[in-house]
């Protein structure tokens, strides 16, 4: 690609973070377009595992009220550690986020002036700005769109939705086509019933807050989530970020044969 496309998509992604950051108050809108790639996973790490059948079951960390994992490889479980950073990475993020609605809600409904509401909301944009920017740019597309999911299960709404009500559904909607370009949802819902990347994040929640691992933070999206993952028995489908980083793979070995 030109250096000159490079710099315009560089400058479209800093001005639109920048906006959307603006836009949603909370923050975390601006990871639409995180630039940082997803790097494979490490498989120098050494997990203890024992053979039970035709599948592989993970000694680690394991706790009597969830069932054992069970993983058709020991490449299965370098992916689904992998996956496990980029949940620790994003849930903070929507923690804040819901601690920021809940605050804002809270004040905005105390002041009936529109002037003043308004001079609140660009005082708290100006300070998110200021302390989150930097660090959400850092976050890679799966970790921007597990954060997407988060947010819906941590404050109860969509981005889309929160956007919509706090600002406008033009807004809403203008914001989640640029957010499409970036292959992300606003409109993201968790859903770890149905959904299997769902289902993975909600797994590493669930044994990350009887680990202690992560602070629990009570859900908005009410669903028996440890019911759900009963019911899944312990099965750990990581196929889709295999062959993601199998086309990543391919892409650069067929950069690298026409230099």
């Amino acid at each position: 690609m030109p250096c000159y496309f490079k710099s315009r998509e560089i400058d479209l992604y800093l001005i639109i973070m920048k906006k959307v950051l603006s836009i949603y108050i909370v923050f975390f809108s601006s990871l639409i377009i995180a630039q940082v790639k997803d790097t494979l996973p490490s498989f120098v790490d050494d997990y203890y595992l024992i053979k039970n059948g035709d599948s592989l079951m993970i000694q680690l960390n394991e706790v009597s009220v969830l069932p054992k994992h069970k993983f058709t490889s020991k490449v299965d479980v370098h992916y689904y550690y992998w996956f496990r950073r980029k949940v620790f990475k994003a849930y903070p993020y929507a923690m804040l986020a819901s601690k920021r609605i809940d605050s804002l809600n809270v004040r905005l409904n105390r002041v009936s002036s529109k002037r003043k509401k308004k001079q609140y909301i660009k005082r708290v944009q100006k300070y998110l700005e200021n302390e989150l920017t930097n660090r959400l740019k850092k976050l890679t597309r799966t970790e921007g769109r597990v954060l997407l999911k988060l947010i819906h299960r941590q404050t109860g709404k969509t981005a889309f939705d929160n956007i919509k009500e706090l600002r406008s559904g033009w807004k809403a909607f203008w914001y989640n086509t640029t957010a499409n370009l970036f292959k992300l949802s606003l409109k993201s819902k968790y859903n770890p019933e149905l959904n299997n990347e769902d289902y993975l994040i909600e797994d590493v929640l669930q044994r990350a807050y009887i680990d202690e691992a992560l602070i629990y933070q009570e859900p908005k999206l009410k669903m028996n989530y440890v019911s759900i993952l009963a019911n899944k028995k312990g099965g750990i489908n990581v196929e889709k970020y295999k062959k993601m980083f199998a086309k990543q793979r391919k892409r650069k070995k067929r950069r690298n044969t026409r230099k």
